[in-house]
Parts: C-alpha cells; structure tokens; sequence
C-alpha cells in the first residue's frame, strides 16, 4: 500500500511557502503522493494552483486532487486547458485528478452554480475533458490520454463515473467499516462494465503528531465541520491519529481492507509534521 501526505490546507495555515514546503519534504521522505483538498467557502488554497507550486518543488512525488469539485468549474474549456497545464508543468504520469459532484450548497451559491444541476454540469466537463485530451489544435496533456481520473461519493452516479472513466475510488475520509461496505459494489461495478483488473482504492485519514496534536487537531477539525454539527466534530477528532501506535494501526488495517493508497493528512500546518509521520512510519 502507498502512503501520500495530505497538505493542511483546512488547517488554520498563514504562510503558503509553509504548504510548498510540504510537499518538497514529502518528498524527500519518501510519501507516494502529495495531495490538497477543496473548498470555496474556506481558507483552502485553490488546488491547481497548489499543486502548480508543489509540482516546480519537486520532481518525483506524485500530485492528488482529493477532491476538486468539479462543477464549480464551469468553463470547462478553460479547465481543460489549466490541467494540461499543469500536466506539462508537473511532468507526465505524475498529476492525477480527484474529482466529486460536491455536497455543501454554500461554494455553489457563492459561485452562481445550480446546486442541483452539478451532475448534468460534471458530465458536461468529463466529456470536454475527453475531448480536449485529443484535440490536436488545442494543447493536449503531457500524460497520453490526460492524467488519470478518480471519483469521490458513494451514490449511483458515482459508480457510474468510477466504472466507466475512471481508474479508482477516492474515499475521502473514510473508516475501514466504510472500505468494506462500499468497495464490494464498486468492484461488481467495474466488472459489469467490463473494465480489466480493479478499481484503485485511495483512502484519507487525519493525522497530527507530537506535544501539540490534540489541540491542533480541535483547532484544525472543529470550525471547518461545524457546519455538520456537534456529532461530525466529535467523531471526526476522535479519529484523528494522533500517536505512532495508532497510526501503524491504521495502516495495517487499512492495507488488510483492500485500500491501495492511503493519503494522510494533516491537522497542523508546521511543515515538521511531515518528518514527525515519517519518523513514526519508519521511513
């Protein structure tokens, strides 16, 4: 199983360099993968962006999405065009995109998008995708056929997506009970639409280490769940790894779950959390 690092954009972060930062120790250590999630209503740094400066740090480690919202990206001409972009700017074979319909209706009302209407628009901007991939008068990726395409959510259409033009699962944050409930359709899925071999399963899970954890974890985790209420705050610092016994825990069980690839981000933007995980991976 891979072990990418997750960069703490949720966090309460005040230096961008600290989040390139990240990444080049990433790294250097030896994570597979350096992904950034999305939100518009929040301190998160815009994804492509941020991995643009991750990508001019470092040479190797691969670049996640973990999520995009999708739909909110609504010139979709104009996407294609930035992925390829960063494609060419990251290298081939080493950007790949995470992708989800979006659930909170604030970043859609912010942005003038129809909430309701996100699947017909996510559709929309995979065929452009497709499309621009091949167009041989626009700029076409570096990665032959564009980076590779993984899909968040647990509903139908997101099976679909995962089944028909993906390579794999993104779970988001996720427990193993949550891997082996949904990953025995996802694989009847991906059967029934005839794809070869198995759908790729990346998994997310929290992490911060070292004397300051469970209060960077409370002021990392509180406010940006707040909107789920009281209950989401709870259980999702709870799980939290937040000790080297834990996290080995996790790991393992994780790997023995079927999961391919385990991002773990983190709660506390000090860049020397990335040598405190490895420390405590053992690398």
């Amino acid at each position: 199983m891979d072990i990418g690092i997750g960069l703490p954009g949720h966090a309460p972060w005040t230096d961008g360099r600290h989040l390139v930062e990240w990444a080049r120790r990433a790294e250097a250590r030896g994570f597979a993968t350096v992904a950034v999630s999305d939100r518009l209503r929040w301190t998160t740094p815009e994804p492509l962006m941020t991995l643009a400066a991750a990508a001019g740090a470092t040479d190797r480690v691969r670049l996640l999405t973990s999520v995009l919202l999708a739909p909110l990206r609504t010139n979709h001409v104009l996407f294609a065009k930035t992925v390829a972009t960063l494609d060419h700017l990251a290298g081939p074979d080493r950007l790949r995109l995470g992708l989800a319909a979006g659930f909170r209706e604030d970043d859609f009302t912010a942005s003038g998008v129809d909430h309701a209407d996100r699947g017909r628009a996510f559709a929309a901007l995979l065929e452009t995708l497709a499309e621009a991939a091949h167009d041989p008068g626009g700029l076409r990726p570096a990665t032959p056929g564009g980076p590779p395409l993984l899909f968040g959510g647990t509903s139908r259409a997101a099976l679909r997506r995962i089944a028909t033009r993906g390579t794999g699962w993104l779970a988001g944050t996720a427990t193993v009970d949550d891997l082996r409930a949904f990953t025995p359709g996802l694989r009847a899925a991906w059967t029934g639409a005839g794809r070869p071999g198995a759908p790729r399963v990346v998994v997310s899970a929290m992490y911060a280490l070292g004397p300051h954890a469970a209060s960077a974890t409370a002021r990392a985790i509180a406010p940006y769940y707040a909107f789920a209420g009281d209950e989401w705050v709870r259980e999702g610092i709870a799980g939290t790894l937040t000790s080297p016994s834990r996290l080995a825990a996790a790991v393992t069980a994780f790997e023995r779950a079927g999961c391919d690839e385990l991002i773990l981000t983190g709660n506390d933007p000090d860049p020397a959390q990335v040598d405190l995980l490895a420390d405590a991976l053992g690398r």
